[in-house]
């Protein structure tokens, strides 16, 4: 069967060109694409060659009509330039694809306006999202979990699937390590506000230097990336402490930077201690203690919750997944002189 006669023909090579090449009905070539095992093998392999020779190409948004399926997924991140993200990707990537969907990754580039204009573009076009490191409210994030499968990654909400890390694990290891080089007063140079992993690392650090009668202050909140440490180093520079531990790994290699121009030796002067473990945190010069998350396994362990969520009578509200961290010791912390 052609087209609706009178309706504009698409410039590019149909599902009805197709079908005509090989000599079936419109529907089997659908079923090829859609359900192979629905379809004869050798069938299923002639219309893909035929469909491949045409250039024919399946539209996903075309197929999901009828069944609100389109086999793709969105992953927003915070900031794409940013390296902690690169490993979520890719292993959130490489997860989404064994199981037979695509991920569309958006960059809203820390903004909170940008990202609620690209949750209200993608919606439509996703089965389910996962949002890392999102700067929204909890009550922004639950609109968009209803309407749409929704995991968060680097936040715990008590009614969403989240993913997080050990962050208070993490942060008391840096602390404790920081106590064992003599280190009595730390300084944590804080993130974004909207960040609720900031809030738990400055909550964490709080309680173990209270535990282990050491002295802590705060200064920030500053942008979490490169030139958001050299600001930082300003500041702490006008009242500087022995130890510093910084919000990311990014901004506490900016900080170094900073200090290092302003004649402060890292460690001899001061200590630093970053937070994720990018790549590239150990190339620096002193390479950066940190840190450690999971970052690959943050990335595949939330496209399997939401997969789990994409199953019908998937369960909702399950507790928070938490994944480990590990301390890095490198050579920009040392013992206090």
């Amino acid at each position: 069967m052609d087209p609706t006669p009178g309706t504009p023909r698409p410039s590019g090579p149909t599902i009805y060109d197709v079908a005509k090449a090989c000599g079936v009905a419109p529907s089997t070539v659908s079923r090829a694409f859609s359900r192979p095992g629905r379809v004869n093998a050798e069938t299923a392999e002639r219309i893909r060659k035929v469909a491949a020779e045409l250039g024919y190409r399946t539209n996903p948004l075309a197929r999901a009509l009828p069944t609100g399926k389109t086999s793709l997924l969105a992953l927003v991140v915070a900031d794409v330039t940013n390296p902690f993200f690169f490993e979520i990707i890719r292993g959130a990537e490489g997860v989404a694809r064994k199981a037979g969907y695509t991920m569309l990754v958006a960059d809203v580039e820390e903004s909170m306006e940008t990202e609620r204009e690209t949750l209200d573009r993608v919606i439509p076009l996703v089965e389910g999202i996962v949002l890392a490191t999102s700067r929204l409210s909890d009550s922004s994030i639950r609109v968009t979990a209803k309407q749409r499968p929704t995991v968060v990654l680097n936040r715990v909400m008590t009614d969403i699937p989240s993913v997080v890390t050990d962050n208070a694990r993490g942060m008391r290891r840096a602390v404790e390590h920081l106590a064992d080089l003599g280190h009595t007063t730390i300084t944590y140079v804080a993130g974004p506000e909207a960040s609720w992993v900031d809030g738990m690392r400055w909550r964490s650090l709080r309680d173990t230097t209270d535990e282990l009668e050491l002295r802590a202050r705060r200064v920030g909140p500053f942008p979490p990336t490169v030139a958001g440490g050299l600001a930082a180093a300003h500041v702490f520079g006008e009242n500087p402490t022995s130890a510093v531990i910084v919000y990311n790994d990014l901004m506490a290699i900016g900080m170094m930077r900073g200090l290092t121009e302003m004649g402060t030796r890292i460690p001899e002067d001061v200590s630093v201690v970053g937070f994720d473990n990018i790549f590239g945190s150990d190339f620096c010069t002193p390479p950066l203690t940190t840190v450690a998350a999971p970052l690959r396994n943050l990335g595949a362990f939330a496209i399997k919750t939401m997969l789990g969520q994409l199953t019908v009578n998937a369960p909702r509200g399950l507790r928070p997944a938490l994944l480990p961290s590990q301390l890095l010791v490198r050579g920009s912390t040392g013992r206090k002189e």
